[in-house]
């Protein structure tokens, strides 16, 4: 009988769920119920696969622990998915868009605070298990921190999804602009982290496919983008108990923008702030005030989730961090890994040290989102990936032809027509 000792925990940081749009009614302050009774009469939700049977995956708690067992998962971070009250789309992919009035941003405030009093219960429900991610409307700053503060003291600990700032979007574009500093101080004294999560902080540039196609591929460049605000916007040296993670946004392209970051603040960062050519840097001074170079302001406080892990990104573990790697099933969308997350990681970790895959599967999610090893080891003894199976790997050959539709099996499977990474029914506005 396999103990303990011979599994390995698995911690998803990317998992996706939601109440149904009538789930949410018993979770709205009395006075927002008529309101609510007249958007839902007339709302239809634009996605197929929260219809039906499959859409019971991210509010039905029992399905979904039966779902993540049987895959070897046994703790996840919840992110939105479902359209929570007065959205038209999913809040995930909303949150780029301006809010045209004060009128709809007191609603989809009401809506989102909705949304997370759900989450504690939902949580709740699988205690330890469940580490939620809280959705704030920041056009009120104070509010916002407010709405933190309600979610953490109702049992919701997987800290803030950051909110698209792009231009256009009605609120200060530049997260080192002052405005966010309440934010962030409020996330340091509660010990939660800010989460910037794929998809969530780019424009969308109209309704052609055409733009669908290039939202998707431009959502990486805005992830690099908020990193470099943080770190050379001073951020990071400003709130040095900060903690940040880049979720479902692959990790290899950390090591390329760290090297080109440090070497403008080597560049930069001068006793005279003149270059060797004696031109002024534009911001020489700004990075003046910086204590640390800035991939050691990614070593001291930042983290990728990174989904979709593949064998590329593992080979340069060492580069981004090892205790910076947390692995993720993006569960329940059409792209995940789920139900092939144990051949995931058979994948990806293959040849890894076994403490290192220790570190990447549960160890570095337990320290960032505060889950108890200890409580979870009973669970993974029961169904956890074995640790001799993971370090030996999987022949892609032996992969079912479904499997093909993760991008954890990027490469692995000639002939098989391979997912763009993000979820296009997410992404896509109707």
């Amino acid at each position: 009988m396999a103990t303990a000792d011979d599994r390995h925990i698995v911690i998803s940081v990317d998992g996706h769920g939601g109440a149904p749009v009538g789930g949410y009614r018993d979770y709205l302050e009395s006075a927002y119920l008529d309101e609510f009774d007249r958007w839902a009469a007339n709302y239809e939700v634009p996605y197929e696969d929260m219809k039906g049977e499959e859409g019971s995956r991210n509010w039905d708690s029992d399905r979904r622990l039966r779902d993540l067992e049987q895959d070897g998962v046994v703790a996840e971070v919840l992110y939105p998915n479902t359209v929570p009250p007065f959205f038209s789309t999913s809040s995930l992919a909303s949150s780029q868009a301006a809010v045209p009035n004060a009128e709809e941003v007191r609603r989809r405030r009401a809506g989102l605070r909705a949304h997370n009093r759900w989450l504690a219960d939902f949580c709740g429900m699988a205690k330890g298990r469940r580490a939620g991610v809280i959705q704030v409307m920041p056009h009120d700053i104070d509010a916002a921190v407010g709405d933190i503060r309600a979610a953490v003291d109702a049992g919701v600990h997987g800290g803030v999804l950051l909110p698209g700032t792009p231009p256009g979007s009605g609120l200060p574009p530049l997260y080192y602009h002052d405005y966010y500093g309440p934010l962030w101080e409020t996330c340091i004294e509660l010990g939660i982290p800010i989460n910037c999560h794929s998809g969530s902080s780019g424009p969308r540039t109209g309704d052609r496919q055409e733009d669908d196609m290039f939202f998707l591929m431009d959502m990486k460049w805005w992830d690099q983008r908020t990193l470099r605000h943080l770190v050379l916007g001073g951020v990071l040296e400003r709130y040095p108990g900060l903690k940040v993670v880049f979720t479902e946004v692959g990790a290899d392209w950390i090591p390329r923008l760290l090297k080109s970051m440090d070497r403008y603040f080597d560049s930069t960062r001068t006793a005279s702030g003149l270059s060797n050519e004696g031109m002024t840097y534009h911001g020489s001074h700004v990075i003046d005030r910086m204590s640390l170079r800035p991939s050691e302001y990614w070593e001291r406080q930042c983290y990728v989730g990174a989904s979709f892990l593949h064998p590329n990104e593992t080979a340069k573990r060492d580069l981004v961090g090892v205790h910076k790697i947390m692995w993720g099933s993006d569960y329940p969308h059409v792209e995940s890994s789920f139900p092939y997350s144990r051949e995931a990681i058979r994948f990806a970790l293959a040849g890894v040290p076994d403490d290192e895959a220790a570190s990447m599967l549960a160890g570095n999610a337990a320290d960032v989102y505060g889950f108890s090893l200890d409580d979870l080891r009973p669970v993974a003894a029961r169904v956890g990936p074995g640790r001799a199976e993971v370090a030996a790997g999987v022949d892609p050959a032996t992969l079912p032809p479904a499997a093909a539709k993760c991008p954890a099996f990027a490469g692995a499977m000639p002939g098989a027509a391979m997912t763009q990474m993000g979820d296009n029914r997410k992404l896509v506005e109707k």
